[in-house]
């Protein structure tokens, strides 16, 4: 008698679903969050290289290496609000030789992760076709290391990298006289 009144009262199903399903719904929002701020640093990350690259190419025929200190110090600017700690970014020109190989001009860098390309050294990674003889380009690189902040679904560093490559636009070729070799 008291079994089947005890299967029949319902006052207390819905706070047992919830208790069922509030768990699952949290952790879903969490990993919406997490993955909306993953995808955040990435698209800043991204925008920083291309920032980073186009100022150098709308600049005049010949940069300094304090300029090119200010442009990387504003492709850091790009990334905020999310932490720069884990930024790293490479500016540099390369110019194919009369053989198609792209040969690094100048190089410079701002962080820890990515290292200087030195001088009339051949550029990796570099894509076929891109340059003629004797054609420069702009090629920005950003690595950013990103650590979510929650890190309940995300637990390890996401590594976002990017490469932008822009022409010169108001001299065939961006110098750089001061510029470490």
């Amino acid at each position: 008698m008291h079994l089947s009144r005890l299967l029949r009262d319902t006052r207390g199903l819905s706070a047992v679903e919830f208790a069922l399903v509030a768990p699952l719904m949290v952790l879903l929002y969490m990993g919406l969050a997490e993955l909306t701020l993953a995808m955040m640093a990435e698209r800043r990350a991204s925008h920083s290289a291309s920032a980073v690259a186009d100022l150098v190419a709308q600049s005049p025929a010949s940069m300094s290496s304090a300029d090119l200190d200010k442009v990387l110090y504003i492709g850091k600017a790009v990334v905020a609000p999310f932490p720069t700690a884990g930024l790293s970014l490479r500016i540099s020109s390369v110019k194919a030789d009369a053989a198609l190989s792209p040969k690094v001009v100048w190089s410079k860098t701002s962080g820890p992760d990515l290292t200087r390309y030195s001088q009339g050294s051949t550029a990796p990674s570099f894509p076929s076709g891109l340059l003629a003889a004797n054609e420069t380009v702009i090629s920005a690189d950003v690595l950013y290391k990103y650590d979510t902040p929650l890190k309940q679904i995300i637990p390890r560093t996401l590594n976002f990298k990017t490469t932008f490559y822009l022409r010169p636009r108001r001299a065939d070729a961006i110098a750089c006289p001061d510029c470490p070799a």
